[in-house]
């Protein structure tokens, strides 16, 4: 019998005693850099090819790591943390609840950014999972967020705008997409913007255990997918009705498909790649670089290996995952990360930075493998970038932290 991702982490739980029961199973990097004046050669041509080649690190030693504690109370089930390319140098960390707080010279403010914990449904795998500023977000004071709705659990994403007040937003919701979810679980979170100028949305497959519905391979079908949506008038494609999708055959949003839940996603810096976690069923967690158009199997394949049928499934056209790792152990969901593009940390240069939320092993993709760089006791909600390109951890247990080398002078704060 299938087993769906809230049993799966409840044997977890029993089996090593912990009393925390996780909530969940499951950006376009926002410094202005001069990779972004080569992005109109692939809108030109519709080849993301041309920018989206994967080369190989060089042979390296995994680097070893720290954690310098930034925040340690005040929050609730923080599940996402980024920054408004704004040069304020604030956090904006999600609470899975249905509020947004910041953190403004190292100190948490008190008074939340958003709140519109009226308006969701949270806990199991739903809540406010997902925040995204638009790229001109210091001139236009725009940003996106993706929560399930009270009422029926579906997706939402939503645009407001700050208010007068830099440290508040504004109570204007303006509803972009809403997406039906048939189950509470599997429901994706992710927003970032791409290189395109797009906003991409990571849908998982809707939910229950080996997707009984298909929906990763259906191309009618929003969930299981990487979508991509317009958000300013100039930009290509459209928006769909904001009072819902309707079920056609081959939905223009749709950038890739066979996904069973792209929990955490990131573009890299300085290339454009999109990189998924994507979170397995029962035996298997996947890494997957994205292009345009690609079929990443789910369903079909978990990781590199038949799911249905379990052996001689019909792999053509199916893009595998560039990594892939075991449920040994701990081991049971991947949080995908970022590949590090920061400057306080040479050795971990160009290196992909994961981690497992019931492990807690923050993990990188070195010399092509998946390696253990730090041991921790969080359950890794998310990580995230601040201006600057350096890393966070979330732990879904209520605390924040910034990654460091292990030699480092803590962070001044």
């Amino acid at each position: 019998m299938e087993e769906t991702g809230i049993p799966k982490i409840q044997r977890y739980v029993k089996r090593t005693g912990s009393h925390f029961l996780p909530s969940f199973k499951t950006d376009m990097y926002q410094r202005h850099s001069p990779v972004l004046t080569r992005w109109p050669c692939w809108l030109l041509t519709g080849c993301l090819a041309c920018l989206w080649t994967f080369s190989p690190l060089p042979a390296q030693s995994a680097p070893q790591l720290a954690l310098d504690p930034v925040i340690v109370k005040g929050l609730t089930n923080p599940l996402f943390l980024t920054h408004a390319g704004d040069h304020s140098g604030r956090l904006f960390i999600v609470e899975q609840g249905g509020r947004i707080r910041i953190v403004d010279n190292g100190h948490l403010r008190q008074t939340p950014f958003l709140d519109i914990s009226t308006k969701l449904s949270s806990g199991s795998e739903q809540g406010l999972l997902g925040l995204a500023f638009h790229p001109a977000y210091q001139q236009n004071g725009r940003y996106f967020i993706n929560y399930t709705r009270a009422k029926d659990g579906a997706t939402v994403i939503a645009e407001y705008h700050v208010s007068s007040n830099p440290h508040r937003s504004g109570p204007y919701e303006h509803r972009l997409l809403i997406i039906p979810q048939p189950y509470r679980n599997h429901n994706g979170g992710m927003l970032a913007f791409g290189p395109d100028g797009l906003l991409y949305v990571g849908m998982g497959d809707g939910g229950a255990g080996g997707d009984p519905e298909n929906r990763g391979q259906a191309p009618h079908a929003l969930l299981g997918k990487i979508l991509r949506i317009p958000v300013d008038p100039q930009a290509p494609g459209r928006i769909p009705n904001e009072n819902g999708v309707t079920e056609q055959e081959g939905h223009p949003e749709i950038f890739a498909l066979g996904f069973r839940n792209p929990w955490r996603f990131s573009f890299d810096a300085l290339n454009g790649q999109l990189w998924v976690g994507d979170v397995g069923q029962n035996r298997w967690e996947e890494i997957d670089v994205v292009r345009f158009g690609e079929n990443h199997g789910w369903w079909i394949m978990e990781g590199r290996h038949c799911f249905r049928p379990t052996t001689d499934c019909a792999t053509q056209g199916l893009t595998d995952p560039i990594a892939e790792y075991h449920h040994e152990g701990s081991r049971c969901a991947i949080t995908g990360g970022y590949v590090y593009r920061g400057v306080h940390m040479p050795s971990l240069y160009g290196t992909y930075v994961f981690g497992d939320y019931c492990s807690g092993e923050i993990m990188g993709l070195v010399n092509g493998k998946v390696e253990v760089l730090l041991p921790t006791a969080a359950r890794i909600a998310s990580f995230g970038e601040d201006e600057f390109g350096e890393l966070y951890l979330v732990d879904h247990q209520g605390s924040i932290a910034r990654i460091t080398h292990k030699a480092s002078t803590p962070h001044p704060r």
